[in-house]
């Protein structure tokens, strides 16, 4: 079963006018989640308890976000914008994934794809950047794994963007293997080849980054050569994406050349792999994706090859 978590709440996070993380971007995916039969979709989310988004960010700065109330709005850098409502949907979007958690564990071949907003994988401990304020995926990975759901947790980072956030979270934990692809040199910077984790956490943190222009040969050499064997190798007991599509070849933000055609390739190697070692268990949480089209064929792909692949 594929179930997509969604909460109206994450229509009021508001960026500012001209933002590209707008909610017309969850507007455009809730659409498509309309057209396709077969999906189960929840319509409201819990918020996380404080204490699982402690699992991965500093109690000030959860307290610092807490403190920045009223009809205004605030830039946590550049990029990233608190207004009114992004407190409530920045626990919820966390939520929502350690919802979608529980769920896969709880039958085989169970998926989750989260529809949320605000994205979360540049999110660091202390601060948010990058769009994002709680960094959602390291959350449920963190939980899975606290909660004794998980022993081991991979995440596949496809965003074209590093997602420095995620590989800061676990880079000296040897139960997270994370994988990004990436646009490299590009924002935020992070993701070179040899940023490979420390501590126990050494040789668990697997950057591939890209030079602008890659295409969906580089990127299939990449999961060929590195992603599919490493992850064969971790033998997970969950498989969580950073699902980004702004790596495509129309997105505005960036100079990776994807087509829609190979994020359902992507997303069906996954999926094998899931099914191989982790009884099918998938949860996608949606990151970056900012030409409105492009967003929308992409997120259709991606969830009919979660919900119809065997």
């Amino acid at each position: 079963m594929l179930a997509v978590y969604n909460d109206p709440i994450f229509l009021k996070h508001q960026a500012g006018p001209g933002h590209p993380e707008s909610p017309i971007r969850l507007e455009v995916i809730m659409r498509v989640c309309g057209s396709i039969s077969g999906l189960h979709v929840i319509h409201q989310c819990q918020p996380s308890p404080q204490e699982y988004i402690e699992l991965i960010h500093k109690r000030e700065y959860v307290d610092y976000l807490k403190g920045l109330k009223g009809d205004y709005l605030y830039m946590l850098d550049p990029d990233t914008a608190f207004s009114p409502f992004s407190l409530e949907a920045s626990f919820k979007a966390a939520g929502a994934v350690i919802e979608a958690v529980c769920f896969v564990f709880s039958a085989e071949n169970n998926r989750a794809f989260c529809a949320v907003r605000p994205p979360g994988h540049h999110a660091e401990s202390d601060r948010g950047m990058g769009f994002c304020i709680f960094n959602n995926i390291a959350i449920g990975s963190a939980y899975a794994i606290n909660e004794g759901l998980a022993n081991k947790v991979a995440i596949v980072d496809w965003d074209v963007h590093h997602g420095n956030g995620t590989q800061h979270a676990f880079y000296t934990e040897p139960k997270v293997l994370y994988i990004s692809l990436h646009q490299y040199p590009y924002y935020p910077g992070t993701g070179s080849f040899d940023e490979t984790g420390e501590a126990e956490g050494k040789g668990f943190t697997i950057n591939l980054p890209m030079v602008a222009g890659s295409g969906d040969e580089e990127y299939r050499q990449a999961f060929n050569d590195k992603i599919l064997p490493a992850i064969d190798d971790f033998k997970p007991d969950l498989l969580m994406i950073s699902a980004g599509f702004d790596a495509h070849r129309n997105d505005p933000l960036a100079g990776i050349e994807l087509s829609t055609d190979f994020y359902a390739e992507m997303t069906k190697m996954l999926v094998d792999l899931a099914k191989k070692h982790c009884h099918g268990r998938i949860v996608s949480v949606l990151e970056g994706g900012y030409d409105l089209n492009v967003l929308a064929d992409s997120v259709k792909v991606h969830l009919e090859i979660l919900l119809n692949h065997e």
